[in-house]
């Protein structure tokens, strides 16, 4: 079965936010209280840090499809393990970091040297998640795991067929940057960090504004803002370039949390602050273009860098000048990261 590129983005999206569904509904289905603190630690750093051990991998074996689907096999497996809940996040998570780098990887080789497409991919991860955790006690996980994952197996091989003899058509495996990408390279890496640590989508405060509405909304709609920034900031960047869409989105978004009047503009600041995410990712690509698993997996890892300090308790107070003041720092280090990615 061979897609276009547009459809395969949609699909690998679609794929993208059934294993993030899955791995929350295990996650939230299976874990005891007195086991969360421990599995937050062991999942995301399976699904997050492994990433550049795994990173590395798909880059060498060149099958981006196999690999993602063998990521939802292990998603599968683990809803297989409910007895030793640590243990089926474990697997799990490493099934989550296998998916994004095997999926991520083909949506950058067919994006045409564009951000859009990434934008597209990994924005419904979010909705997936928060999906997840919503229903995760009202679910058969034990049954719809694996159905769900079999379904995504299976749609990736045939999607991947002639990887069997082709490979993925990877670039040659190459960890050399261009003049300026190592510095490059740490500045998107703390930026990626610094937007982990900050935990915007936990430490926003709507008040009561969103309490009225039905169930799953009043959750839904600030997740929502986040997966769209993520959509927009990519395509934005393609048309605006990157450097100067994340001056603008940060800069209003520093505006916006340095004054935070009502929670819809709270709401757009939560948008704006997303839209680096995409535009981080594929300037590490651009940097590794013999290594674009690497580089997934390098910004991934500093995900869970940044979520190191919240889980030892290290959370930040809601104060809109200490939030105003990270997003402003963001583009302090991001801007110069970007411009060094133009030396090639």
């Amino acid at each position: 079965m061979t897609l276009n590129r547009p459809a395969k983005t949609a699909f690998l999206s679609a794929v993208h936010a059934a294993v993030d569904f899955c791995c929350a509904v295990l996650f939230f289905g299976a874990l005891k209280p007195d086991d969360l603190v421990v599995g937050i630690v062991l999942y995301n750093a399976c699904a997050f840090l492994f990433q550049l051990p795994l990173g590395i991998v798909a880059d060498r074996v060149n099958r981006n499809l196999l690999f993602a689907a063998i990521g939802c096999a292990l998603v599968a497996v683990g809803s297989f393990l409910s007895a030793s809940p640590l243990l089926a996040l474990i697997v799990a998570g490493l099934g989550n970091g296998a998916f994004h780098v095997g999926g991520g990887i083909e949506v950058l080789n067919g994006s045409e040297d564009k951000a859009g497409p990434l934008g597209v991919f990994v924005s419904p991860g979010a909705i997936g998640l928060f999906l997840g955790r919503f229903y995760a006690k009202a679910l058969p996980a034990s049954v719809l795991i694996p159905a769900l994952m079999a379904i995504c197996v299976a749609l990736l091989l045939v999607s991947g067929g002639s990887e069997r003899k082709e490979g993925s058509h990877n670039a040659p495996v190459s960890f050399a940057v261009p003049k300026g990408g190592v510095i490059a390279l740490v500045l998107l890496f703390l930026v990626v960090a610094l937007r982990s640590f900050t935990g915007f989508t936990a430490a926003f405060s709507t008040g009561d504004w969103l309490s009225g509405l039905p169930g799953v909304l009043s959750g839904l709609v600030p997740v929502l803002c986040l997966a769209l920034g993520k959509t927009a900031g990519g395509f934005l960047a393609d048309r605006f370039g990157a450097a100067l869409t994340s001056v603008v989105s940060l800069g209003l978004c520093a505006v916006l949390l340095f004054f935070p009047l009502h929670p819809v503009l709270t709401l757009l600041a939560l948008f704006l602050f997303n839209m680096t995410m995409p535009i981080t990712l594929f300037a590490a690509a651009r940097l590794l273009r013999g290594a674009k698993g690497t580089a997934f997996g390098l910004l991934t890892a500093a995900l869970f860098v940044g979520l190191v300090p919240l889980l030892l308790g290290a959370a930040l107070p809601p104060s809109p000048v200490l939030f105003g003041s990270l997003a402003a720092a963001s583009a302090v280090l991001l801007v110069p990261g970007l411009l060094l990615c133009r030396t090639k």
